[in-house]
């Protein structure tokens, strides 16, 4: 059974599919709901129901008073909709909403995407969840007290399954350890999440994303968030990279392309001066668009003026400088 919520003040609407809790429908969804530990404790996902019926699906701790009862307060992380509803709850609006949380996640998984690029896949546990938005960083913490801040290379309605593309550069610890030393079920502290790098709330404007080297990561969390939010507008990847593996996701670019008609993608090689040849095209008036930069200097510099030389406004660029 499928069923319809929408969400107030926003007005943001999502399927609830079976037994699927409210909560875990609005992240599948794209939105950035408030919520907290996700398993029935804290009390922070408490919305009320405006018209409709939920139904609860499991136990939870928190105690709900004669009050919240009354007035329909419900925990959206127990609950799913029986029928079409309207349900009045918290949703973020910026990086200010999202709270600071320290959780011990496990080491799932390691694959080498590329010579020099890794991904590591971080489970954290089903009673702490890590609440984000797309295009946020986190410090990990790794053994012998080596720390280092990655983005996060995944979409946040999947909370608890974190990924991160670790490009090994030399004479790195952090680095070496997680290439030569770490191991699956290891435990990894994560620390966050930080950083404003993240979508804006207008969701008229078509979107255009560079990442320049390893700055996929927090482009492939901004664009799968824009993409579980079904809004239709353009979608415009380019992806600048010098070395001859550096599109490292290249198939999973061209699928998003053959499956999505608003989504655009164009790999691009970078020469000897990283001036990112051919990012022009198809881009008559970068003014429209709301512009997304992530990678290492100097590339990231480079697009960003090549882009503002191009009339793109200051306004609507965000950029992420990577190590």
């Amino acid at each position: 059974m499928t069923a319809k919520v929408r969400i107030l003040p926003t007005g943001h609407e999502f399927s609830v599919e079976g037994n699927e809790s409210i909560l875990d429908a609005a992240l599948r969804a794209g939105l950035a709901m408030g919520y907290g530990c996700s398993n029935g404790n804290c009390g922070l996902c408490l919305g009320r129901v405006v018209s409709g019926e939920v139904r609860k699906i499991r136990h939870h701790d928190y105690i709900l008073s004669a009050a919240e009862k009354a007035a329909r307060r419900v925990l959206l992380c127990s609950n799913t909709a029986a029928i079409d509803a309207v349900i009045e709850a918290p949703e973020a609006h910026g990086a200010r909403d999202i709270p600071r949380q320290q959780i011990t996640a496990k080491v799932r998984g390691m694959q080498r995407l590329s010579t020099d690029i890794m991904l590591l896949h971080l489970q954290t546990p089903r009673s702490k969840r890590l609440q984000f938005l797309a295009g946020q960083h986190v410090s990990l913490g790794l053994g012998g007290g080596l720390v280092q801040d990655h983005p996060i290379a995944s979409c946040p309605c999947d909370d608890r399954n974190l990924y991160f593309h670790i490009p090994r550069v030399p004479a790195d610890p952090f680095a070496d350890y997680i290439y030569t030393r770490l191991k699956n079920g290891a435990d990894v502290a994560v620390d966050g999440p930080t950083g404003n790098f993240t979508l804006r709330g207008d969701a008229s404007r078509p979107l255009l994303f560079v990442a320049c080297e390893h700055g996929f990561a927090p482009i492939k969390s901004l664009l799968e968030q824009a993409m579980a939010l079904e809004t239709g507008q353009p979608l415009h990847l380019y992806w600048i990279a010098r070395c001859e593996d550096g599109h490292y996701a290249r198939n999973l670019c061209r699928s998003w392309a053959d499956a999505l008609d608003n989504f655009h993608f164009t790999p691009l090689p970078a020469p000897d001066d990283l001036l990112p040849v051919g990012m022009a095209e198809g881009l008559p008036e970068p003014g429209k668009y709301d512009v997304y930069v992530a990678g290492p200097e100097p590339m990231v510099g480079m697009a960003e003026r090549f882009l503002l030389d191009r009339g793109c406004a200051r306004r609507r660029l965000l950029v992420d400088r990577l190590r």
